[in-house]
């Protein structure tokens, strides 16, 4: 049998699902992969289903293909965008993260900033304006 290789669009998908995923590491203070994982999905799911479709699309296509991939897993864009409130925000990051809600205050702006720094300027804020502001402001609160 032949030796198996990747494609090079492949390798570079995997690449750079990395360099976000180490970024969302190193900002948590945290060597495990997979929290950062689940933290950085929780964040884009949340942020994902409380945007109307258009805008929800117009962000997706910022993010690399693995993450893309990651946030479209799951959401059923006929029934978008779901409102809730910053306890509905809080408990459905603090279900899907497996993290506790007191750490949902620390955590998400972290994500935001990494987030922030992997996209082209102006389209998080693009997203963010579609939230409502209790939760603007779990998202955005300063880190440090």
């Amino acid at each position: 049998m032949p030796e198996t290789t990747h494609h090079p669009d492949f390798e570079h998908a995997i690449h750079t699902a990395n360099i976000w995923l180490k970024a969302v590491s190193e900002a948590l203070g945290t060597e495990d992969r997979h929290a950062a994982h689940r933290v950085l999905r929780a964040w884009l799911h949340t942020l994902r289903d409380r945007l109307t479709v258009d805008v929800a699309a117009h962000f997706a296509a910022q993010l690399p293909d693995l993450l893309r991939g990651a946030y479209y897993d799951g959401w059923d864009p006929s029934t978008v965008p779901v409102k809730y409130d910053r306890e509905g925000y809080v408990d459905r990051f603090v279900q899907e993260a497996k993290v506790t809600a007191e750490e949902v205050p620390r955590i998400a702006p972290v994500v935001t900033g990494v987030v922030r720094e992997h996209v082209s300027p102006g389209h998080l804020e693009a997203a963010l304006e579609q939230l409502p502001h209790d939760i603007q402001a779990i998202l955005l609160q300063p880190t440090g």
